[in-house]
């Protein structure tokens, strides 16, 4: 059984940063795919940038693209996002996932493709 548990959250002024933690335990390997998405009130949830375990391969959302940055600790199996030049608008639930199945550019960021989700951290930007 794999489980997610997220942490690092918390409130920012616009313009500042926050790291994102994911502990991940259970059966996970390098084969596995992982991803963060949020989630804002009213809102659909949708992918915020996506890694292959195994390859280090990376995806992110437009609107994150040079500001966010996926990692990953493979000896403490844990996923990272560094979170910079946080606006307003990235105000969410932050929501950490993983699948056994590969992904790529045209299927990373489907939320109904990962098995294995976390209980979400709360990232609130002020202005």
């Amino acid at each position: 059984q794999v489980q997610l548990v997220e942490s690092g959250g918390g409130s920012v002024q616009a313009g500042g940063s926050l790291r994102l933690s994911c502990a991940a335990s259970g059966y996970i390997d390098s084969g596995y795919f992982m991803g963060w998405f949020r989630q804002a009130p009213g809102k659909e949830r949708e992918g915020v940038a996506g890694i292959d375990t195994g390859d280090g391969r990376t995806y992110y959302a437009d609107s994150v693209t040079g500001r966010f940055t996926i990692s990953q600790d493979n000896a403490r199996n844990t996923l990272y996002l560094q979170m910079n030049s946080l606006k307003v608008e990235d105000t969410a639930m932050y929501y950490c996932a993983a699948d056994p199945v590969s992904k790529y550019s045209m299927s990373w960021f489907r939320v109904p493709d990962y098995n294995h989700w976390g209980q979400g951290t709360q990232v609130t930007v002020s202005s």
